[in-house]
């Protein structure tokens, strides 16, 4: 394969906006503490997942999809979780999973593009933002330049809040190709050709990217054997390696449900707790489970009220979880008010995204809030010290 051969399948498939690490200063953060970001794409159903199921009118808007109240997994008085995310149960008794209801922002947006564009970049639902919050945040606070990357994707090429011209962020499409493309890259040296000085860096970046990231850790613990686990398998292992990466994000397909919901609903949420479940049994092998914060999100919920179809549109406010071994387990936000649904039959939020975000960036990797998000959130108190 010739240098233009690689490059080419490298940019469509494995590689994106790699920085010298000469650029990098000191890293301010505290990036020995991992986050792992799930993104439910398509838009999950939070009345679904996280049940209000002593509320009547759950029942009322629902007669067709509603979860029966003897199958719910009663976390309190009020709410449950879907009977698919049993494997999370241990977690949720070792105090190790957070639940976070009513989650989303002002002027909600329900288009799929649009909105998934509003959390990636943590803006407002007028503001367009060019950069991912996260990459911001390792612009605010830069990641060691010791460390293989600032960030990975695996399973996709779509980098959401790794995106940004100033971030070391790998798209892990498919890591045996990544692998087999990287042994490729040559080791040219420099050019005094500007463009071709910067080609030849982004080999020798590649390079030492997959060689950091390539230790073939044996992991003892078992992934369920479906999309979602093998990705969560692919981010344990890059973890295992010990070459340093601050955030991974994985994609989980499928959560479009607007129509037959329940069955394929019921397929996703047992995926999602499995994996995390599995996730979490191979984070502790390694001795990272403590370091690690796992966190669901997606570009909005479903609406309250089910549709002919047997499904749910597109809808604001949802559910989102929380994991990790310094997580402060419980529930968090507000019972969905259900009662009190606007003009089009949504629910209200009554905790913005960016809080999570800050609470993130504060308490878990010490970055100033304000400066990533370009304003001050309110803290969710879901971090143990």
């Amino acid at each position: 394969m010739n240098r233009r051969d690689f490059l080419a399948a490298a940019g469509a498939a494995t590689l994106t906006a790699w920085l010298p690490a000469s650029a990098h200063a000191a890293a301010a953060g505290r990036y020995e503490n991992l986050l792992i970001l799930i993104e439910l794409k398509g838009g999950n159903d939070g009345l679904n997942k996280i049940i209000p199921y002593a509320d009547p009118l759950y029942q009322s808007l629902r007669p067709r999809i509603a979860i029966p109240r003897e199958q719910v997994l009663q976390l309190d008085a009020t709410s449950g979780l879907h009977p698919a995310l049993q494997p999370l149960l241990p977690l949720w008794d070792a105090r190790e999973l957070a639940v976070v209801q009513g989650v989303g922002y002002p002027a909600a947006n329900l288009s799929h593009f649009r909105s998934i564009e509003i959390w990636d970049t943590a803006s407002r639902s007028d503001q367009y933002l060019s950069e991912g919050w996260l990459a911001r945040a390792f612009a605010e606070a830069p990641v060691p330049s010791a460390f293989a990357a600032d960030g990975v994707v695996v399973g996709s090429n779509e980098m959401g809040p790794l995106a940004g011209v100033a971030t070391r962020a790998l798209a892990l499409n498919n890591p045996g190709e990544f692998m087999r493309q990287a042994r490729l890259a040559g080791n040219e040296g420099v050019a005094r050709n500007g463009a071709l000085s910067h080609i030849l860096k982004v080999e020798r970046d590649v390079k030492q990217a997959a060689a950091n990231l390539g230790n073939n850790f044996s992991l003892r613990s078992e992934f369920p054997n479906h999309a979602l686990g093998n990705a969560l398998k692919t981010a344990a292992q890059v973890v295992a390696s010990k070459a340093g990466v601050a955030a991974i994000k994985v994609s989980h397909n499928g959560y479009d449900t607007h129509g037959g919901q329940q069955g394929t609903q019921q397929r996703l949420l047992r995926e999602l707790a499995e994996g995390i479940a599995a996730l979490r049994t191979a984070l502790q092998e390694i001795g990272r489970w403590d370091s690690t914060l796992i966190m669901t999100y997606c570009e909005f919920g479903r609406r309250p009220r089910e549709n002919q179809s047997g499904g749910t549109d597109h809808g604001t406010a949802n559910a989102h979880l929380l994991s990790g071994g310094r997580v402060r387990g419980g529930l968090y936000g507000a019972v969905p008010a259900l009662d009190r649904l606007d003009g089009n039959g949504n629910l209200p939020f009554a905790v913005d995204f960016r809080d999570l975000y800050a609470t993130t960036l504060d308490r878990w990797w010490g970055v100033s809030p304000a400066a990533v998000l370009n304003g001050r959130y309110n803290p969710v108190e879901f971090l143990r010290a």
